[in-house]
């Protein structure tokens, strides 16, 4: 069978998009409504965790989400991700043996600050992976950082474009209408680079 390649300059004008038009995207989606989840929020307010399900069986949380075991535990979260993992300012501190008690519960971490200079693209589909398999496994997972805005909501948003095939501007729409997100311009360019990465992919056709 016959395959075309559409090499990256034929790619058309409109399909390229920078780090600037996520800005823009991200400014004007739309933003969460907390009255759309009821019950789980008055759920995160007792256990004083801001903790949202952007997708299903997706959670994106802050630090007290993460370390609140009785929260976890009340939620069914079977995986853990820490995208700011470290003892630095602004990283949280948890690891494997944090979790030494809750046998269910699978955990990776990446030791990232949420700074423009930042090299989160190099953890792109390992974290995709992680989310995938918590997902296909019937699972729940908690994707989370300090505040839950920036590195963790980058990671879910890789991982909707790697394995849900999303734009980067559809995926952003998708978790903004669940929760505030404020990615650093660092990272959408990233994200950016990403989504130009998966276009030229999808062009090989067989």
């Amino acid at each position: 069978m016959s395959w075309r390649y559409t090499t990256p300059s034929r790619l058309e004008s409109s399909d390229q998009i920078t780090g600037r038009h996520l800005q823009r995207v991200l400014y004007y989606s739309m933003t969460p409504c907390r009255n759309l989840a009821g019950l789980r929020r008055t759920e995160c307010a007792l256990h004083d965790v801001d903790c949202d399900e952007v997708y299903p069986g997706i959670y994106i949380g802050d630090v007290a989400a993460a370390k609140n075991k009785s929260y976890l535990r009340m939620m069914g979260i079977t995986h853990v991700l820490n995208a700011a993992e470290g003892c630095r300012y602004g990283q949280v501190d948890t690891g494997h043996s944090y979790y030494r008690d809750m046998p269910s519960i699978r955990y990776m971490g990446f030791p990232m600050v949420d700074a423009p200079t930042t090299d989160i693209s190099r953890y792109f589909y390992v974290a995709a992976k992680f989310i995938d398999s918590a997902i296909s496994s019937g699972g729940k997972i908690l994707v989370h950082c300090l505040v839950g805005m920036s590195r963790s909501a980058t990671c879910v948003l890789a991982y909707l474009m790697i394995c849900r095939k999303m734009s980067a501007s559809d995926a952003i729409r998708k978790v903004r209408m669940r929760r505030e997100i404020r990615p650093n311009e660092g990272f959408l360019q990233q994200l950016a680079d990403l989504d130009m990465e998966l276009k030229r992919k999808k062009n090989y056709q067989y």
